[in-house]
């Protein structure tokens, strides 16, 4: 990281700066207001509250994309709160372990890192989901548990991601057809809501014991499965005919795992072989060659 060190105290300043050289960062000091106005873009700029006065907010205001890091020697209003309010990070109170210092940084620029990939990651499924049609519903008046029925997982997915918006919603996502998915449930302290995908998976007592853990849980559950018998709400949702995934051609492999995968909970072999319009000897071998369990 490339860290302006704002300190008037020599001793301090040079010791902060020589830690985090040996860390592999870049610094630079300056207690001077025109040479701190005229510095470059810094990734993290640590700035002493007691070196410019009623200056340090035109310092907080030129470095507001950067992490700002108060040096304070008391806590009150005018070194802390307000500072903080204009536009700084955090603070750290003299004497402090420059170690402390480094912990917050890293903190920090990690915090940084998530928030930056999160914005692009919304920015891709806004995009992303705005191709796909799909009838409205009034997001507000859900109540968790339920579940999400669609022919296809992305419109479920599209639903969801609105939800999450519009609601100010942030979902753990957890896939049902991963081993031991429902255990991970069940030590699960459901301090967030969940998105549970691929329900149409399990086998019968395996959906008795899903529906025992998510009682009164934030908790949306998506199938593919339109036969279903779910003892909660769901919202069933349809591929517009203006749009969606019309023009979306699987191939043969593709088309393969999905209906295998969708289906042989509702089918016994002997049927979704037919269907498929192959043998149950075939049917077997492309289950080993997808890594799909069998389920009852």
């Amino acid at each position: 990281m490339r860290i302006l060190i704002v300190e008037n105290e020599v001793y301090l300043a040079q010791s902060i700066a020589s830690k985090l050289t040996s860390l592999g960062h870049e610094c630079e000091i300056l207690t001077d207001i025109k040479d701190v106005l005229n510095a470059g873009k810094k990734d993290a700029v640590l700035l002493s509250t007691n070196i410019f006065g009623e200056n340090i907010y035109a310092v907080i205001d030129k470095f507001k994309d950067s992490i700002i890091i108060l040096l304070i020697t008391y806590i009150n209003n005018d070194n802390v709160s307000k500072p903080i309010k204009a536009g700084a990070n955090d603070y750290i109170q003299k004497p402090f372990m420059v170690e402390e210092l480094v912990r917050k940084l890293d903190h920090f620029e990690e915090f940084d890192k998530l928030k930056n990939i999160n914005k692009s990651f919304s920015k891709y499924f806004e995009f992303y989901f705005s191709s796909i049609c799909s009838q409205e519903f009034e997001i507000k008046n859900t109540k968790f548990p339920f579940f999400i029925v669609s022919s296809n997982q992305i419109l479920a997915d599209k639903f969801l991601f609105e939800m999450s918006r519009n609601l100010n919603l942030s979902f753990k996502f957890i896939f049902l057809d991963m081993p031991n998915s429902l255990e991970i449930l069940e030590n699960e302290n459901f301090c967030c809501p969940l998105y549970l995908i691929n329900f149409h998976t399990l086998k019968y007592d395996e959906k008795m014991r899903l529906f025992s853990i998510i009682q009164k849980k934030q908790v949306v559950v998506s199938t593919t499965n339109f036969s279903e018998d779910i003892p909660f709400e769901q919202v069933v949702l349809k591929e517009d005919s203006k749009g969606g995934f019309e023009d979306k051609i699987l191939s043969i492999d593709e088309y393969f795992k999905h209906i295998i995968t969708s289906y042989q909970s509702v089918f016994p072999d002997t049927e979704l072989s037919k269907r498929l319009g192959i043998s149950r000897k075939s049917l077997w071998e492309k289950r080993k060659k997808y890594g799909i369990d069998r389920k009852k």
